[in-house]
């Protein structure tokens, strides 16, 4: 059996070390090129991808004799690959049988398996990006870094999360308490780490392992199996991640089924009954307020990770640099089709205008800087499609083509079939900027003055919940009120972004992503209540010989 935690102990020290200080650090070039990967890594990747299409998708040994999956590229062509379809029981079953193998592991079996997984999804990036690709509707480039070297990130700032937290305090120790004239008592303790109980991880459609592998290698590295559900538009990138770890963790001497694989199809989903099953115990949620609502109503076993719906905004208060703001937010705007849960929707900006460094702008004189900075970034059809992507859902379409009513077309973009938002502008009191209207949709909202906009944004935060917020001041006064109106709100606040670096990025082992200090999500990737919760310490003690 090879040794995977000391194979991996350098990566796991550097990662632990990262997580500390916070600065830039990746093992996982996120860059698609050949001088990296290989010159024959993105060929290779592409004939993986394209052997699995119409196949039955092997996982051996798993549970299940049934096959299902009914994935569509949102790029056009149907994958008509068949999963391995385990019942809830099946999969209960597995797990169950599992975890006392998985729990009696050492920390350091546990995240070695971990480590050695990473290494090898790492070296499937381009396979993994196909896969992302067709199943998400993003473009190439962003799918090989969003769901390769970015979630490989996220996953291994999780295992390091866990490994600091098994191993934050001693596992045995030699008590001794004076007793005067007396004999010390003197006493020997050791303590077990238990896990939790059998963890679901539940995937979404539009980042399928960015969002799950936090959850999962968390669940894994501290000792509990973990079931994964994967959106039934977008199984075959989590697939491929069940696929690497079942193999990593037969090779350790572990059992495969310590990971399962949960696939359904659209209008026979299976998620309801394994969320509210009491064997579960931990569930990692990534998804619409909606569902989020019903786990807290009806999983009350379990613990719950998640992240949901939240409305992202962006206060415009005055700029030194007109230009490089309104390209800014023209790509964070643009980016993915506006589906990510960092994209910005609410842009505030006062009725009476901005001072900026090409004087005095109105409202709509921003407006219009904005719309053409979009219709400048892209102009070129083979950009446009790079930047955009494809819309991962049907009803994302009809939200942007039901939205353009309810606002003054500025940009109709994705509302009239073309790349790129819908820009509408209403009022501060309007209704249709209260809640997420999730996809290519973006509201320019005429606020009273820049302090109102810092209100109205963090009020909104703190009441339906935001990932992210981006101010555009010059006023370090305003930017310092700013600051401590979305602190107390619970969202992450961007100032003065320009350049390569923008409000919808958030990068491991630097940024705390989601905050969980309001409904957006109540648990943040990844910092120390995101993996301490997921096992307990029980002591055996004994007075010693």
């Amino acid at each position: 059996m090879a040794d995977f935690f000391d194979l991996h102990r350098p990566t796991l020290e550097a990662a632990v070390s990262a997580l500390a200080c916070r600065e830039y650090w990746t093992p996982y070039p996120e860059v698609p090129s050949g001088r990296i990967y290989g010159e024959t890594a993105k060929a290779e990747g592409e004939s993986a991808f394209a052997a699995l299409l119409g196949q039955e998708f092997d996982l051996p040994g798993h549970p299940g004799q049934a096959r299902a999956g009914a994935e569509v590229s949102p790029f056009g062509p149907t994958l008509a690959i068949r999963y391995p379809a385990a019942t809830p029981d099946e999969l209960i079953a597995a797990a169950t049988a599992a975890a006392p193998a998985l729990a009696a592991a050492s920390p350091e079996t546990r995240v070695g398996v971990c480590l050695e997984a990473l290494a090898r999804l790492n070296r499937q990036s381009f396979l993994i990006g196909n896969a992302t690709m067709h199943t998400t509707g993003q473009a190439f480039a962003m799918a090989f870094q969003a769901g390769g070297p970015h979630a490989q990130d996220r996953g291994l700032e999780a295992v390091a999360a866990a490994w600091t937290e098994m191993t934050r305090f001693a596992a045995t120790a030699r008590w001794e308490k004076p007793q005067g004239k007396a004999a010390p008592i003197v006493v020997e303790k050791s303590w077990t780490l238990r896990p939790a109980g059998i963890a679901l991880t539940i995937g979404c459609n539009t980042f399928p392992t960015w969002n799950s592998y936090p959850g999962l290698f968390a669940s894994l590295a501290t000792g509990n199996p973990v079931i994964v559900k994967p959106h039934p538009r977008a199984i075959l990138p989590l697939a491929l991640t069940v696929r690497v770890l079942r193999e990593v963790l037969a090779e350790a001497r572990l059992p495969a089924d310590a990971v399962l694989l949960a696939v359904d199809e659209p209008g026979a989903e299976i998620t309801k009954d394994l969320a509210t099953r009491p064997e579960v115990k931990l569930i990692d949620y990534t998804g619409s307020s909606t569902f989020g609502q019903w786990l807290r109503d009806n999983a009350r076993q379990a613990q719950l990770f998640t992240e949901e719906t939240g409305v992202n905004s962006v206060v415009i208060a005055a700029t030194r640099d007109l230009d490089g703001m309104c390209a800014n937010l023209a790509f964070a705007l643009s980016l993915y089709s506006g589906q990510m849960c960092t994209s910005p929707q609410n842009l505030y900006i006062p009725a009476g205008g901005i001072e900026t460094d090409k004087g005095h702008k109105s409202f709509d004189e921003v407006a219009a800087g904005l719309v053409t900075a979009i219709d400048t970034l892209l102009s070129d059809p083979a950009r446009a499609a790079g930047v955009c992507g494809a819309i991962a859902n049907p009803a994302t379409q009809a939200r942007a083509e039901g939205t353009a009513a309810k606002g003054r077309i500025l940009r109709a973009g994705a509302a009239k079939g073309e790349p790129g938002p819908l820009l509408l502008a209403v009022d501060a009191n309007d209704a249709v900027t209260g809640e997420e209207c999730f996809g290519p949709v973006a509201f320019l909202i005429a606020a009273k003055d820049a302090d109102a906009a810092i209100r109205q944004a963090a009020t909104l935060a703190t009441e339906k919940g935001a990932i992210t917020a981006a101010l555009y001041d010059t006023d370090e006064s305003r930017i310092g009120r700013a600051e401590a109106a979305f602190a107390q709100a619970g969202v992450n606040l961007s100032i003065n972004l320009t350049g390569n670096i923008f409000v919808n990025q958030s990068a491991a082992f630097s940024d705390f992503h989601v905050t969980g200090a309001n409904p957006a999500g109540n648990a943040s990737l990844t910092d120390t209540a995101f993996v301490a919760t997921r096992f307990r310490r029980v002591m055996s003690r004994r007075l010693a010989a």
